[in-house]
């Protein structure tokens, strides 16, 4: 009897720990029940955006992606028309200050900030995607390390302010291999000014991860990939101090926590 509790505990809990956890600030998520599961699945809209929807005991849930300059207070999605309220608590992100030896890379010249306007448009389009497939979101860490830049930090380059800090970074020695956090199809490959080699992966219903500032990628656009297939290597291209994986997970187009996936 106690071995079948226990047994029933784990599964239970594995069944916890495939969902991101719940943190109602800006750059964090909402999860909101919107519809009972025995129905198909509800178009939820946030700011004008598709919002993740997934199962969970028997409903459907909304991921809600919650900008980073998100004010606090009542904000509201919408289900077939009608809105569901959710609110949005305040939260002081840490200040960072980095040192960039590359001035270009903090104050671009006019061609490189010619090339940073149309990556960004890239950028944009790649994070704003939303595939029909069900969301994957049993999550693993990309790579081994310490964290050494947390998500939603306010960056200071060079005395100059900068926007907050977008994802996770983690330090590891160049080359260390850099899994996939979750199945997926692979969206885009490329090389970016400030993120260097990236690569985004489509994990579905609004869900992408992007690694950034990688030595080496090893896969390319339209790759399946299952979780924990390598993705490429870390390196220290584009805007870094040193080699580090930065990892970063979008919901709804909008970065959020990578940790609360973990």
């Amino acid at each position: 009897m106690k071995k079948w509790l226990l047994l029933s505990l784990v599964l239970y809990s594995g069944q916890l720990l495939a969902f991101p956890r719940a943190n109602h600030v800006p750059g964090g998520i909402a999860i909101i029940p919107v519809a009972n599961a025995s129905v198909t699945a509800p178009a939820v809209q946030y700011q004008g955006k598709r919002v993740t929807v997934a199962q969970q005991d028997g409903q459907w849930l909304a991921l809600v992606g919650i900008p980073l300059d998100a004010q606090t207070g009542e904000h509201y999605v919408q289900v077939a028309g009608a809105p569901i309220a959710f609110n949005v608590n305040a939260k002081q992100y840490r200040t960072q200050r980095i040192r960039i030896k590359d001035n270009n890379k903090v104050e671009p010249d006019d061609e490189s900030s010619q090339r940073i306007v149309q990556e960004l448009a890239v950028q944009k389009g790649i994070k704003n995607r939303y595939s029909p497939q069900p969301a994957t979101l049993d999550f693993i860490r990309p790579a081994p390390g310490a964290d050494t830049g947390r998500f939603g930090m306010r960056r200071i380059f060079n005395g100059q302010s900068r926007n907050p800090h977008s994802g996770m970074d983690i330090a590891a020695a160049t080359g260390t291999p850099v899994k996939v956090t979750a199945a997926g199809r692979v969206l885009y490959t490329g090389d970016f000014f400030f993120s260097g080699n990236v690569v985004y992966v489509d994990h579905g219903s609004g869900v992408i991860s992007m690694y950034a500032h990688l030595s080496q990628i090893a896969v390319k656009p339209g790759d399946n990939l299952q979780q924990g297939d390598i993705v490429g290597a870390v390196g220290s291209t584009g805007r870094a101090t040193g080699p580090h994986l930065h990892w970063s997970v979008y919901l709804n187009g909008e970065a959020v926590d990578p940790a609360l996936f973990l």
